[in-house]
């Protein structure tokens, strides 16, 4: 009797410490359809260059779908996710084999028992921006501009301290450069970033992410100096504002004193109509004349606005169902339609999004 109750005692504990990690550990998912119809009807149904998220017209596609495996045990953390979908071969096409297929994979360690300092390495989501390219956790089914031309993704490492009541997060950025899991193009300099992030109260978030390092090849690279301004303001359980900024600026040459520059400011609206419906809002412009991320070969460069309204209804809570009208009036005729020049893009996009 002795040898059998201890036997059950090993087997509990057993069963105790599984259960522990496998608490660990956990697999969660994503996925999202859309459609998309373009009104300038591209021939070959891609959107315009600038577009890397639901960028298709007239067919029903795949933009986003991840499995992602997640270890954390408070001192050891590590999250490896595998993706396919429109998003992934317009936005990695420039990475190599099967690294266009990784949405993330990356460890890290914490430096400290008692303080919340971590050390990461791998390949995570960017540092810059408060859009993502999980249009659920987005106020818009679409990306606005500046979010589609600033990193999706980066590699490298990171370090990051948060303070115990959780309201202000500094991280510091060793990167691979602008959004790439290698070194391409005979470019062996590495960049760096950093973001700071304050929440004051649970109703308000502030940051302000950089990012310094040099474009293209060695021989003939430039600095490129950008700047991300955000703030989420929920001013009541039913209305929120997002009001961003991004200013950056880069060598027109090498060893150049003149720079050329982006801005971008944009403004998100979300009104909640009833608990399973809500609506938003969005207006941005984005100036880049003299191509630094956006080429275009006009004489006053990409001067466009932007205009979204959307419509979401999630009957449950890990699954949105959304609609969403989208217009782009540029300074110049920098869009095409039945083969000519316009100066304007207008697209209606709907999507399904479920997480699990």
């Amino acid at each position: 009797m002795k040898k059998l109750i201890l036997f059950g005692a090993a087997c509990v504990l057993s069963l105790n410490a599984i259960a522990q990690e496998q608490a660990k550990f956990k697999v969660t998912g994503y996925l999202e359809t859309y459609y998309g119809y373009d009104f300038n009807k591209p021939a070959d149904n891609n959107r315009p260059g600038f577009i890397y998220s639901h960028n298709r017209h007239n067919e029903v596609n795949l933009n986003l779908g991840f499995i992602k495996g997640s270890y954390d045990d408070g001192m050891l953390r590590a999250n490896v996710a595998l993706m396919a979908g429109t998003y992934a071969n317009a936005n990695l096409a420039a990475e190599p084999g099967v690294l266009k297929n990784i949405y993330e994979a990356n460890a890290g360690i914490k430096l400290s028992k008692s303080h919340n300092l971590w050390v990461d390495a791998g390949i995570f989501s960017s540092h810059i921006g408060f859009e993502s390219a999980v249009s659920k956790d987005c106020w818009v089914l679409t990306r606005g501009i500046s979010s589609e031309n600033t990193p999706y993704y980066e590699s490298g490492a990171k370090i990051t301290y948060g303070t115990g009541d959780g309201k202000f997060i500094a991280t510091a950025l060793y990167l691979n450069g602008w959004q790439r899991i290698t070194r391409q193009n005979a470019n062996s300099k590495a960049a760096g970033g950093l973001q700071l992030t304050w929440k004051p109260t649970d109703k308000v978030t502030l940051n302000y992410s950089n990012y310094l390092g040099k474009e293209g090849a060695d021989s003939v690279g430039v600095t490129r100096f950008y700047n991300n301004f955000y703030g989420i303001f929920q001013l009541s359980s039913t209305f929120g504002v997002t009001l961003g900024f991004d200013y950056g600026m880069q060598q027109e040459a090498k060893g150049s004193d003149t720079y050329v520059h982006v801005i971008s400011p944009v403004a998100i609206a979300q009104y909640k109509l009833a608990p399973k419906w809500a609506a938003a809002a969005r207006v941005e412009y984005y100036e880049d004349q003299k191509g630094m991320l956006i080429a275009t070969g006009t004489p006053n460069g990409f001067k466009t606005t932007g205009y979204s309204l959307n419509l979401d209804y999630a009957p449950v809570s890990n699954a949105v169902v959304r609609l969403e009208g989208k217009v782009y009036d540029s300074k110049d005729q920098i869009f095409t339609r039945n083969a000519a020049p316009v100066n304007n893009n207008a697209t209606l996009t709907a999507s399904l999004a479920i997480s699990f």
